[in-house]
């Protein structure tokens, strides 16, 4: 696929693109830009490894994976934000020890691979722009931010190159990888509420309880689960107790579900006499108003 491709060039860019950081960085002496190259391995290696994920969760259910291969691609995200939040630490410690023990550095050296390393990182995240998974997301994304983090260092060099401050060489490695670190945070926090299959946080189920319970024909509703596999595809379960026709009712709360971003649903129906063997595990989302007794 075409996202699977991109992925896989923003790969090869960032990983040549960091050997030849790791020898710039030797030559210049900037821990920023060494620190930089430490950040881009690591983006290397987590779009590397969400390029397999990635591929691997457009894979359709069988009989062992029967709700498909969309988890993958979280598994994915949460291993490169990981990481990138390994290799901040790592550039943080590094840093405060080039602040005790300040070195020499090539400031003209420093200027030429910021300018690189802005061009080779805007190329990647152009190539991995507009997916729509967690893990295409968190690609794209530390894309942006090595991008940003190349301007800082760019910036830097130049405001060296007239003063020769040193300092603000690490000063300038410890602020990107702060601020790298935050948002894999984020990513990371995002994914394990995915994997733990917490409700999607644009979705309000005290809503969804009154939005199906207004539907004609609809007496009731409960044991609603509402869940997303990969960060953008909803889908819910849940119990309806009806008196009317059973094939309008799906069908009306189907579309409802739909308006409210859930495209994939199972139903339950139920009559109204009906006692629900499975009420007992469900909380209810909303003030007893039901017209029936279980």
């Amino acid at each position: 696929m075409k996202t699977d491709k991109n992925i896989l060039a923003a790969f090869i860019l960032n990983f040549v693109f960091s050997a030849v950081e790791f020898i710039g960085g030797m030559l210049t002496g900037s821990v920023a830009i060494t620190s930089d190259a430490v950040h881009d391995f690591g983006d290397a290696a987590g779009i590397g490894i969400s390029y397999f994920f990635e591929r691997k969760s457009k894979k359709q259910p069988d009989e062992k994976y029967t709700y498909g291969y969309a988890r993958f691609s979280v598994i994915g995200g949460i291993i490169t934000s990981v990481i990138l939040l390994c290799g901040s630490a790592v550039v943080i410690y590094n840093a405060v020890g080039r602040l005790i023990a300040p070195n020499e550095i090539n400031y003209n050296g420093m200027i030429i691979f910021a300018v690189l390393g802005m061009g080779i990182n805007f190329f990647a995240a152009y190539f991995t722009r507009g997916g729509e998974s967690l893990n295409q997301k968190a690609v794209n994304l530390h894309m942006l931010e090595d991008v940003l983090g190349w301007f800082v260092v760019f910036v830097g060099a130049i405001i060296m190159r007239f003063t020769d401050w040193s300092f603000v060489d690490p000063i300038m490695s410890v602020g990107v990888s702060v601020f790298i670190a935050f948002n894999a945070f984020k990513n990371l926090k995002e994914a394990v509420l995915l994997i733990l299959e917490r409700i999607p946080v644009e979705i309000d189920i005290k809503k969804i309880t009154e939005y199906v319970n207004e539907i004609d024909g609809v007496l009731d509703v409960h044991h609603i689960h509402i869940r997303s596999l990969d960060g953008h595809s909803n889908s819910a379960t849940m119990h309806i107790v009806t008196d009317s026709d059973s094939h309008s009712v799906k069908e009306a709360v189907r579309e409802k579900l739909r308006e409210c971003g859930i495209n994939h649903v199972t139903l339950e129906l139920e009559t109204e006499n009906e006692h629900c063997h499975e009420r007992e595990c469900a909380l209810e989302y909303s003030a007893p108003s039901h017209r029936h007794h279980h």
